[in-house]
């Protein structure tokens, strides 16, 4: 578990990092 989270990015982290570029996107594109 520790040499892949070093290596790479978890399940969890991922989709937190979508979902803040999600809203970020939202956010930016209409204004």
């Amino acid at each position: 578990m520790k040499r892949s989270m070093q290596k790479g990015f978890t399940l969890i982290e991922l989709m937190i990092v979508v979902a803040i570029i999600g809203i970020l996107a939202a956010v930016a594109l209409p204004a």
